[in-house]
């Protein structure tokens, strides 16, 4: 999970560089009078001094060190509600995933600038934050004047004294509307809204914000029986004040008057599966998809060659059957035995990122290539070699759910050193895949299906037999290099004794 505050900054040093080179107004909005001469009235100054402690902008996160702009997903709170240091406050969709952010600090939402579906650059201003409910006016009047536009206009004046007296905007980014207006995203989140995204991914994990885990926890409520409205059937905290029948209230509505409930448009049947693309139509790249364009280019400029090798699987097979009861999964039996492959190759663990040198990683990594919703990832097996089977297993269960719900951590898909790319459940005989920059090989695996062979007495017999394609950097790694390891593979998947162990 990462955080984000005003003049403060994510830990990763792109964010880092942008916070120190802006210039600010007070402790984070950027002043347009920055460029003025210096001297100004005494007592004007004072009051710049004042505004500093109580008026920080919301930064959008760098959460990757590829990380150059990210989407807003959703925001977790409206305009003008309280926030608490440490408390989720937007979900960004980064290349890769889609993380809960944080602040750094105390104090009111006092105007959203980039709306969900919208996107940023990193280090831009995306929301303002600021100290308290009489200065939510102030910041949006002094962010307005430093970014050249007009300000939206103050939340009711039951809850804010006016401070701009700018005129209202006909057409403003969103701003809390009173009760009676048309419902704003945080409003409409509290209309039960029945989702046909499932809030558990495969059953086995409840995929909902921290506010909504720590607010079911405090109202008694079962996440498993909530239906979520977020992004990807993810639950909010409205979803569980929704499910125990209590209107989620924002800070700006607590002074006005009674909220009446409208009835609601929405059917309760399920929400009908999105329309198909149309024929002709051009649809831009998506984060993640943008992300692996960019890989796979990159990975042109790497000189590749390719060995194939058919490997023997019915002790294997026949292993799986006897585990499987126990959780213990193909995926997580083939990135074990590649990762004690790999052992006894280090070079084939190694990676080449600068043209002129090479590293023997010191950890094996095995990096699984997992289809998704509108992209590809590769969730990391960190240690495979030194984790049993079955701790594995559940390792890898839990990352392809964090992958389905675009919740994985940087460090959970960019840490691999050595990639498997698994086709064999589709029937796939055969393919090669293209290797990851910065990493030295990938391996794609085949389908395992029975296959007439000759036996060493002579004869002929049927044995299920799999074709296994790596693709490697020529670089560091050469063809022999390649043989020996998928010999040493092939003895470890033919007799997996080892891979219990």
């Amino acid at each position: 999970m990462a955080a984000i505050a005003g003049a403060a900054s994510v830990a990763a040093p792109s964010f880092e560089e942008i916070s120190r080179k802006s210039r600010f107004l007070g402790d984070g909005v950027p002043s347009a009078a920055a460029a003025a001469p210096s001297a100004r009235p005494s007592r004007r100054s004072r009051r710049s001094l004042r505004v500093q402690a109580k008026i920080r902008e919301i930064f959008m996160p760098a959460l990757s060190s590829t990380m150059t702009e990210g989407k807003i997903v959703s925001w977790m709170k409206a305009e003008g509600d309280k926030l608490s240091k440490g408390e989720s406050v937007v979900v960004v969709e980064s290349d890769k995933a889609d993380m809960d952010v944080e602040t750094f600090y105390d104090g009111y939402l006092a105007s959203i600038v980039v709306g969900e579906g919208e996107v940023a650059p990193v280090g831009a201003a995306i929301g303002i934050l600021a100290e308290s409910l009489d200065e939510v006016a102030e910041a949006k009047a002094k962010f307005a004047a430093s970014s050249g536009s007009a300000p939206p206009p103050a939340p009711p004046p039951a809850a804010i004294d006016s401070i701009a007296p700018a005129a209202p905007v006909s057409s403003p980014p969103p701003p809390p509307p009173p009760p009676s207006a048309a419902p704003a995203p945080a409003v409409a989140a509290a209309t039960p809204v029945v989702s046909s995204h499932p809030a558990s991914q495969g059953g086995t994990r409840i995929v909902a914000t921290p506010y909504a885990k720590k607010l079911a926890k405090e109202l008694k409520v079962d996440l498993a029986a909530v239906a979520g409205t977020g992004p990807s059937g993810r639950i909010t905290g409205a979803d569980v004040e929704a499910s125990t029948g209590k209107a989620p209230v924002t800070a700006a509505a607590v002074t006005a008057a009674p909220v009446t409930a409208a009835p609601s448009p929405v059917s309760s049947a399920p929400a009908a599966a999105p329309a198909p693309v149309p024929l002709g139509s051009t649809v831009p790249f998506t984060g993640m998809q943008a992300a692996v364009s960019k890989n796979m280019v990159e990975s042109l400029s790497v000189p590749t060659f390719r060995v194939g090798y058919t490997i023997t699987t019915d002790a294997l097979d026949a292993l799986y059957k006897k585990i499987k009861s126990k959780g213990v999964t193909m995926s997580a039996l083939l990135a074990k035995a590649v990762a004690l492959a790999v052992a006894q190759h280090p070079v084939m663990n190694a990676s080449c990122k600068d043209g002129k040198s090479f590293t023997y990683n010191a950890s094996i990594n095995i990096a699984v290539a997992v289809a998704i919703d509108g992209g590809l990832i590769t969730p990391v097996l960190q240690d495979a070699d030194k984790l049993d089977i079955y701790s594995l297993s559940r390792k890898w269960k839990e990352l392809v759910d964090k992958a389905r719900a675009k919740q994985l951590q940087p460090s959970e898909y960019n840490s691999g050193t050595f990639t498997l790319s698994n086709l064999g459940m589709f029937g796939v005989d055969r393919f090669d895949a293209i290797l990851p920059p910065g990493t030295g090989a990938i391996m794609a695996v085949g389908a395992s299906a029975p296959t007439v062979v000759a036996t060493s007495d002579g004869l002929f017999g049927i044995k299920n037999q799999m074709q296994v394609n790596i693709t490697a950097d020529h670089r560091i790694i050469y063809g022999a290099d390649v043989a020996a390891f998928l010999q040493t593979l092939a003895k470890i998947i033919e007799n997996p004794k080892d891979l219990t162990l």
